[in-house]
């Protein structure tokens, strides 16, 4: 997934970033709502992580205007704000989640995961393709029964695949799903995770439109 990151404490925004990354996903870190603004004009974001008081504004009114430009990306707040009150209007102003620093980094991973898998269609973590048993929520595969380990790029695109089945996604859809901004991308590093995932759970797994890009296989 492509996650924005809305925060202006380094340490924690630091924290955040890392624990994304480790899990596979691409992450933007901004630290203005001005700068929220700017990059979600001009990136597809899967997800949003918001805190509520930045040096430049509170982010439920940003999150409202968010939700009445018709915008469905999902979004958590994390926040230190703990009022019963907070939390109220947070989720009314269009939040999926809330959580409240200071939090456990594997529990944010935890959270993502469910409100990703609510958008995607499939709130069940297992999912079954083929041979294949895929826990969304443990980020593990197994192939007639035996365990397949994959590195976090390689599920982040397996993961991007598996969210819209049956659909075309471009070298450069797939790219902007695994990459964050500042990132360097060799020319081939799609073809090599494509290649890579082949070789795991099968030649029919990924199939390549040639100039095109590559879809999910049939099960």
């Amino acid at each position: 997934m492509r996650v924005l990151l809305i925060e202006d404490d380094d340490v924690l925004g630091a924290a955040v970033r890392d624990q994304i990354a480790s899990d596979g996903h691409s992450v933007d870190w901004v630290r203005r709502l001005d700068a929220a603004d700017h990059a979600i004009a001009g990136v597809p974001y899967d997800l949003v992580l918001l805190d509520l008081m930045l040096p430049d504004g509170r982010g439920t009114p940003f999150l409202r205007r968010l939700r009445a430009r018709g915008a469905a990306t999902p979004v958590i707040i994390l926040t230190a704000l703990d009022q019963v009150s907070d939390r109220i209007e947070g989720l009314n102003a269009g939040a999926d989640d809330y959580l409240v620093k200071p939090f456990d980094l594997a529990e944010l991973s935890a959270r993502i995961g469910s409100v990703a898998r609510r958008y995607s269609g499939n709130p069940n973590p297992i999912v079954i393709h083929g041979p294949l048993q895929i826990d969304l929520a443990a980020r593990s595969i197994r192939r007639d029964g035996r365990l397949v380990p994959l590195t976090a790029r390689e599920w982040a695109l397996f993961e991007a695949f598996l969210s819209r089945p049956g659909q075309l996604l471009s070298k450069a859809q797939l790219e902007e799903k695994l990459y964050a901004f500042d990132a360097e991308v060799e020319s081939n590093a799609i073809e090599v995770h494509v290649s890579r995932l082949r070789k795991k759970l099968g030649a029919e797994i990924i199939v390549t439109e040639r100039g095109l890009g590559y879809r999910l296989g049939q099960a």
